[in-house]
């Protein structure tokens, strides 16, 4: 799983950061345990090695094995979590699996890339009125972020409105919310609330997950 193998006669003092954590992991893996805690696992690692991890946790989990793992890459917590705990400022702000905790944040979005930035403004009016809410302009990557209640209908509606608006679409996409937008929304929330009185140094915002 780790591609550890040719690397079975060097020393370990010599091995790169990205080879000591797999073997970290390989050694842990070795047997099944009832119950598996990974601090952070994929931390350091290549695309592919962190695919090789992800595939090795749920080898791990199929065969009965319950694992409670920390990490701060949320399309990790999204690719392996039953469950996730998203824990801000040393406290639990949200419970859920990973489409719960996206419904809090709204439905399905569907995003538009303009071809021209000075045709956001138009864009934005255009599916202003289709939207469940206010579009979002991004006007670094020329882009309009919309929420939206019927996915299939939206779609077809949004097409028509910037075709009568004489726009053309770089790019049309419908998808869900990432757990990347819900921890910024939860953690903004948060944050947005009156600190207590006594409060001190925080820690950085993890997810925690199981």
């Amino acid at each position: 799983h780790f591609r550890l193998t040719d690397t079975g006669g060097k020393p370990v003092k010599d091995y790169s950061g990205g080879m000591r954590r797999r073997l970290d992991l390989a050694a842990s893996m070795v047997l099944a345990p009832p119950v598996l805690f990974l601090d952070e696992p994929t931390t350091g690692l290549d695309p592919r090695s962190r695919n090789e991890v992800w595939d090795a946790v749920r080898a791990l989990v199929g065969g009965g094995t319950t694992v409670l793992l920390t990490t701060q890459y949320l399309e990790e917590a999204d690719q392996l979590a039953d469950s996730i705990s998203v824990i801000d400022t040393g406290k639990v702000i949200a419970e859920g699996t990973p489409e719960q905790l996206k419904a809090r944040i709204g439905g399905d979005r569907i995003d538009i890339v303009a071809r021209r930035a000075d045709e956001l403004g138009n864009a934005a009016a255009a599916v202003a009125r289709i939207g469940a809410a206010d579009p979002v302009v991004d006007e670094d990557t020329r882009q309009v972020s919309v929420q939206v209640r019927d996915r299939a209908t939206a779609l077809t509606d949004i097409v028509r409105a910037l075709d009568l608006a004489g726009i053309t679409a770089q790019d049309i996409a419908l998808r869900r919310p990432t757990l990347d937008e819900v921890f910024l929304h939860l953690t903004a929330t948060e944050r947005s609330a009156p600190a207590p009185a006594d409060a001190g140094h925080k820690p950085k915002p993890e997810v925690v997950k199981a």
